[in-house]
């Protein structure tokens, strides 16, 4: 527990008061691969703190075609943002590519604590900023880099993804088939792995 103290404490300083607090609404659970913990249309009041694993989020075509979103590696915090605040149907769909470990905290009960702890209302604002500043990053990403130096981009940011994820997945998450990835992990001279 100390490390997630830790990690929390280098987002915003919390008190162990308030550690506790959040460890009140908090469960540990054990997730395995390939278990849809948010689905497509489904009303959620769950958000997650990932601490093992790998966790993609994604989004289906009417015809049944995958387009990945996001990728989410220990430490991530996981959840439809957006059906949530607006009780809403998720928009995703949120699966386990890996055996994970998560922390599952009821969302609405963490607002609950945020009207009368401060300190807590003031991590959960600065996670809400580093949310924010991650998504930003990947949409200007998307709109300004081609697909080789999105792949660079993220295997500077995951230097063992290709070990993590397969690379249909990672395919899917920079916007072009797994055949052009693989035209351009030759032509950067990446050994296929997956």
């Amino acid at each position: 527990m100390k490390i997630n103290f830790d990690y929390l404490n280098s987002i915003s300083k919390i008190s162990e008061e308030t550690f506790e607090e959040l460890q009140s609404i908090s469960k540990l659970k054990r997730i395995p691969a390939g278990t849809q913990i948010i689905k497509l249309d489904e009303m959620t009041s769950k958000i997650y703190m990932l601490v093992y694993g790998v966790i993609r989020c994604y989004i289906s075509t009417e015809s049944g075609k995958e387009f990945n979103k996001s990728f989410y590696l220990p430490t991530s915090f996981v959840g439809s943002l957006t059906a949530l605040r607006e009780k809403k149907p998720s928009f995703f769909t949120f699966e386990t590519l890996t055996d994970c470990k998560v922390y599952e905290v009821d969302y609405y009960e963490l607002m609950k604590l945020c009207e009368s702890n401060l300190v807590l209302k003031d991590l959960h604002n600065n996670i809400l900023g580093m949310l924010y500043t991650q998504y930003e990053k990947r949409l200007v990403e998307l709109i300004s880099m081609d697909a080789t130096k999105r792949y660079l981009e993220l295997r500077k940011e995951n230097p063992n993804i290709d070990e993590l994820i397969s690379q249909y997945h990672i395919a899917s998450f920079l916007g072009i088939t797994a055949v052009q990835l693989s035209r351009i992990r030759k032509k950067i001279g990446v050994v296929n792995i997956c």
